[in-house]
């Protein structure tokens, strides 16, 4: 990592009327702004997409559910509280942010959704750890609410359990989407299948960390939040596969690039060329400019918020001055920003 890089290197100015509050009419509705290998921006729509890749290309989704991770109540004592699933640790545990006036003691319980009761076992940092009366997901599944990003103003609503999903989200456990997917229709899946570009996927559980503020001025003494990913065989004989026939791998948002170098960095530290088994674990990975990608030669994904870290990893692939030249574009063309927002295609630029 450059110890040089400062946080003020990765601001910008963004109208608040650019946020989007909902998504587009329909999935693959959105704009999407074409960063080329070559530095060169090219205004599009997302289902110019195919015209974008090439058979023998492959595309990386993740495959992650977001968990209906919001609950409010009170403590024994009354005060109100609300809580934030953050990881799902056991059938009947979990680790949550929870937000009161005074924060409750271990032993203590709360009282949420008016309907089941949770005991607080501990903390872990500035986590919570939750012991549930039964499974997590179940209570979840008929008390929680959708977990919307904290710049999208309104409640969550029906609309959102639907639209705040990807079309192939299976595996439950984050808190927020992986919000480049929200794009893909089956329609748009099917085209490029029968275009001869493959589809593999990987799970990475999205936590709320992914909003967090970088609080450093020097960008290298910033600690990354921790999420938990898994590679399955499958995916890793594709990956194989296209970069040995001269394709590349394209990564379905920032979350797949996460998981995918993280997979990357495991193979290598244990020196396995084709490895049987799922890769996963806990992943720390911070890419920032000067980081050398292992297997991702492309990306799709939102655009992101100012000073975030996932700012930094798309000037990582791209160039730090291509992004800011690709957002002072999208700011003054009046793309719509963020998770319900429009999208890109950039290139790497060692491509």
């Amino acid at each position: 990592m450059n110890p040089d890089l400062e946080l003020s290197q990765f601001d910008y100015e963004l109208p608040p009327e650019l946020i989007a509050q909902s998504p587009a009419a329909h999935r693959a509705d959105s704009r999407l702004l074409h960063l080329d290998a070559g530095g060169c921006l090219h205004d599009r729509v997302f289902t110019d997409l195919p015209q974008l890749l090439q058979p023998g290309d492959l595309l990386v989704f993740n495959d992650t559910r977001v968990i209906k991770a919001r609950l409010n109540g009170c403590k024994e004592s009354g005060g109100k509280v609300e809580v934030l699933i953050e990881r799902i640790i056991a059938p009947d545990r979990a680790l949550a942010h929870v937000k009161a006036s005074k924060s409750p003691r271990a032993g203590s319980r709360l009282l949420l959704a008016n309907a089941f009761a949770v005991e607080v076992a501990g903390r872990q940092g500035e986590l919570f750890d939750l012991v549930f009366p039964e499974r997590v997901l179940d209570l979840l599944d008929r008390h929680g609410t959708t977990p919307l990003p904290p710049y999208i103003e309104h409640a969550a609503e029906s609309e959102d359990e639907a639209r705040y999903q990807t079309v192939y989200a299976r595996e439950p456990g984050a808190v927020a989407a992986p919000t480049a997917g929200l794009h893909f229709d089956e329609r748009m899946l099917e085209r490029l299948k029968a275009q001869g570009v493959g589809q593999a996927f990987v799970t990475l559980h999205v936590g709320a960390g992914t909003f967090q503020p970088v609080r450093v001025r020097k960008v290298a003494d910033h600690i990354m939040h921790a999420e938990r990913y898994a590679v399955p065989p499958d995916t890793l004989s594709k990956v194989r596969e296209t970069m040995a026939a001269g394709g590349r791998v394209v990564a379905v948002g920032t979350t797949s690039v996460r998981a995918l170098e993280s997979a990357a960095a495991q193979l290598a530290s244990r020196g396995d060329a084709a490895p049987f088994e799922t890769l996963e674990g806990d992943t720390r990975l911070f890419i920032t400019p000067g980081y050398q990608f292992a297997w991702v030669d492309a990306l799709i994904t939102n655009f992101h918020l100012p000073q975030s870290t996932l700012l930094m990893l798309v000037s990582a692939l791209a160039g730090m001055a291509p992004i800011r030249r690709a957002y002072t574009h999208a700011v003054h063309s009046r793309y719509r920003f963020f998770s319900y927002g429009d999208a890109m295609f950039i290139e790497s630029s060692a491509s």
